[in-house]
């Protein structure tokens, strides 16, 4: 089947289920009622991105394609734009912006390609430039990945540290301003500091710290299984009494491949 047909197949499933003979939950949702959804499947996509499987990376993204046509089917039923407005819209932008493969410009690098992206959005999209490159960066982002595209916006303009060495010994120094802050205003704030700095290091060396902590989630998910599943089966209580056979259990876990 062609992309076409896959894709008229979709939007007419929407359309019936949103129709008075088709979901009563469905013609009950409304782009607000939506939203946890996307931010839900997003994250589960990326889950499934992590994982590299090819099967369930294509299920979570048919569920990103729903959401993202049945919200457009919304404004479609309210008059204020149609599913073909958003899609066409998004393919002028992206032929717009892409002027050294539609058109004839040349470019050396991904950097040079970066800025004509930026450049076209002031000079041909009439964008008006803000008044700080802190403010191209969406508010509603998760904090830890907020913090770390305002880093690599600051970076971009050389607002950076010139070595590694620099960046741990920063985290060393927030460190210990953690360990001699006192009150919990204060204690909050430099560990924002501290986790700030941990996902500079994270940038400066080119990994994603949300990647990167959901493995550590996944990673201590299992041990932790592990761990209850032993005490389960010797018939002991997971409590702060029995942390050193815990702690035997969880070295075991770390061995497992």
């Amino acid at each position: 089947m062609e992309p076409s047909d896959s894709f008229k197949a979709l939007y007419d499933t929407i359309v019936k289920l949103r129709s008075p003979e088709g979901c009563k939950w469905d013609r009950e949702q409304s782009p607000s009622s939506l939203r946890g959804a996307l931010v839900e499947e997003t994250y589960e996509c990326l889950e499934a991105i992590d994982e590299n499987n090819s099967e369930h990376i294509a299920e979570e993204l048919g569920d990103l394609f729903l959401l993202a046509v049945m919200i457009s089917y919304m404004h479609e039923q309210e008059g204020k734009f149609s599913v073909a407005d958003v899609l066409q819209k998004i393919n002028e932008k992206l032929i717009r912006r892409h002027p050294h493969v539609f058109g004839d410009v040349k470019v050396k690098d991904s950097a040079e390609i970066l800025n004509n992206w930026a450049k076209i959005k002031i000079e041909q999209e009439g964008r008006k430039p803000k008044d700080s490159i802190m403010d191209e960066v969406s508010a509603a982002i998760p904090p830890m990945d907020r913090a770390y595209v305002l880093q690599k916006k600051a970076s971009k303009v050389g607002f950076d540290w010139q070595t590694r060495e620099g960046v741990v010994e920063k985290i060393n120094e927030e460190l210990d301003e953690v360990c001699d802050a006192s009150g919990d205003a204060a204690v909050e704030e430099e560990l924002g500091d501290l986790l700030f700095s941990v996902i500079n290091l994270c940038r400066y060396l080119k990994v994603e710290p949300s990647v990167a902590l959901r493995r550590t989630n996944s990673k201590f998910t299992e041990r932790f299984k592990y761990v209850e599943k032993k005490m389960k089966e010797t018939g002991k209580e997971m409590c702060q009494n029995n942390l050193e056979i815990m702690d035997k259990y969880w070295e075991e876990a770390k061995n497992i491949p």
